[in-house]
């Protein structure tokens, strides 16, 4: 039934990161970061257009040399304090001025290459099967439990929940993190509310692997040990 549905996949690869430098295109196994997404989203049986969207003439001709044949300047919400919503929402009225409109829209970031094809599959069947209106990526936390939290304030480490120091982590509910390895939304409903975190919104779980969310050096080490 779905398949009737036309499906757009947009990957937002702003230029202007700041804890790694040109982090959409780092070198990631000998490629930029950045082809890891494209070659899944093409591949991909559901999704019927890929584009990406930015701010740099290098990414426009990088993303033209791995496959996409219209990759956008982005005309606004480019800078560092523009949400990914805001991005997205940019990047599909653009495509949507030049290829038409769309059903559903697949968000992926590109700092999030480890991602795999048969998720991405897995994730959008999950979709439908479910009937969202949109649907987050999220990974089950680890040893780093946020209900173990703590904050610094004024050079004192103070924790978010005192009583969670005491209690085991098995004896607590499991915990789940959004990565943005995987956002999915119904077209009207993201230009309704402005957000993939729209009213009811669904899940899809992934592993800790697949979720990796490349933002800092620490964050790069790690996935190409997994590579």
């Amino acid at each position: 039934m779905f398949k009737k549905k036309k499906i757009i996949a947009i990957i937002p690869a702003r230029s202007g990161s700041k804890r790694i430098k040109n982090k959409n295109i780092v070198n990631f196994n000998g490629d930029p970061m950045l082809k890891k997404t494209i070659d899944v989203a093409k591949k991909s049986k559901y999704i019927d257009k890929t584009v990406v969207s930015t701010d740099s003439p290098k990414i426009l001709k990088i993303s033209k040399k791995y496959g996409i044949d219209t990759p956008f300047i982005r005309t606004e919400a480019y800078d560092d304090k523009a949400s990914i919503h805001e991005a997205t929402l940019v990047a599909l009225r653009q495509s949507e001025e030049s290829f038409g409109k769309f059903d559903i829209v697949v968000l992926l970031m590109p700092n999030c290459p480890l991602r795999k094809l048969k998720t991405l599959n897995q994730s959008i069947e999950n979709f439908f099967k479910k009937k969202k209106k949109s649907q987050i990526s999220f990974f089950e936390y680890g040893f780093a439990n946020p209900r173990w939290a703590h904050e610094i304030k004024n050079f004192k480490i103070i924790p978010l929940n005192k009583k969670n120091l005491s209690r085991r982590s098995q004896d607590m509910n499991k915990l789940y993190c959004p990565t943005g390895s995987i956002w999915i939304s119904n077209v009207k409903t993201l230009k309704k509310y402005k957000t993939f975190y729209s009213p009811s919104y669904g899940y899809f779980l992934i592993n800790f692997e697949e979720a990796i969310d490349i933002d800092t050096y620490d964050d790069l080490y790690l996935a190409k040990k997994f590579i």
